[in-house]
């Protein structure tokens, strides 16, 4: 990213930059998952911790690199965080990549969720 300690705030233009996703995404992403809360200064400048930016990466990973549906990326990190421990969580945003049944069924959820819209699309 920057020359910044890598225990130091972002701004919501370094992450943006980091991640290549507009600030406005980052923005929309904040209203859609509740485990995103970056500390907001007066003026609604946003500061990103290095939690925060580990939970956006796993969700850009599972939006863009997965082809999770919105819905389905708040289920997947809902069930991951209910089944593992803080700590666990934050491993798994940084990329832990073990399999669990917790994933296995936030994807067969997610593929429902698009055969059901594709079904209703062309009524059968």
């Amino acid at each position: 990213m920057t020359d910044k300690s890598s225990d130091a705030f972002r701004t919501i233009s370094e992450v943006s930059a980091a991640l290549d996703v507009p600030p406005h995404v980052l923005r929309f992403w904040e209203t859609k998952f509740t485990s995103l809360r970056p500390l907001k200064r007066s003026g609604g400048r946003r500061y990103y911790r290095p939690g925060d930016i580990a939970v956006l990466t796993r969700i850009r990973d599972l939006l863009y690199k997965d082809g999770f549906t919105i819905k389905g990326a708040q289920r997947f990190l809902k069930s991951k965080e209910a089944l593992v421990p803080t700590d666990a969580v934050h491993d798994a945003a940084l990329g832990g990549n073990a399999p669990d049944l917790a994933a296995i069924q936030a994807l067969l959820e997610s593929a429902r969720d698009r055969l059901v819209s594709v079904k209703s699309k062309f009524h059968l």
